[in-house]
């Protein structure tokens, strides 16, 4: 599978962390763009994002990139974590960065756009621009953990998370906590 991994800057830099921890850049090609916030915000919450041998990654304002043309073949996109101000540049079609040509690209294509906000609370216009992207055919995955697995770590709480993201690009997620299957 060919992925496209995004982050923006959101606070959530955990659920990119272990998103990339999961992935396996031997049996998929994953590209990588960070926004200039985002590495900021990586850097407080995390020290330093880990980013794997193997991963591709891309400057948000080099659009030499094969991801932000149509031809290039990607099977999906993920903006992990995904600001409202970039969902709202996404919702309005603003392709001014890697990042929002690419999630245009995705739209226009007809790829799997997966986006996924931490922000809370929502004003009306975030819930607007999301029900936009929706129409779009993006596929919106609030950063919402589940805790009916009881997860004992800061981790294994976003991992609820990230299964779910993997989940929808239709990857394997061993350890995932399923309901009815653990006796639940």
């Amino acid at each position: 599978m060919k992925l496209l991994l995004a982050t923006t800057g959101a606070s959530g830099a955990i659920y990119l962390q272990r998103l990339l921890d999961r992935l396996d850049p031997a049996a998929h090609a994953v590209h990588l763009v960070c926004s200039e916030p985002s590495r900021q915000v990586a850097a407080q919450e995390l020290g330093a994002l880990r980013i794997p041998e193997g991963v591709h990654v891309h400057d948000d304002r080099d659009m030499n990139v094969p991801f932000v043309s149509g031809s290039a073949r990607f099977d999906a996109m993920v903006v992990v974590p995904c600001s409202m101000g970039t969902l709202g540049r996404i919702a309005a079609g603003t392709a001014d960065s890697v990042i929002l040509r690419a999630a245009d690209v995705f739209l226009k294509e007809r790829r799997k756009l997966i986006l996924v906000p931490r922000e809370t609370p929502w004003s009306l216009i975030h819930a607007r621009n999301a029900v936009a992207v929706l129409e779009a055919g993006a596929v919106l995955l609030p950063a919402c953990p589940g805790f009916y697995s009881r997860p004992e770590t800061v981790e294994a709480v976003a991992d609820t998370v990230v299964f779910r993201i993997l989940d929808h690009l239709g990857l394997a997620t061993p350890g995932a906590f399923r309901w009815g299957e653990s006796g639940v």
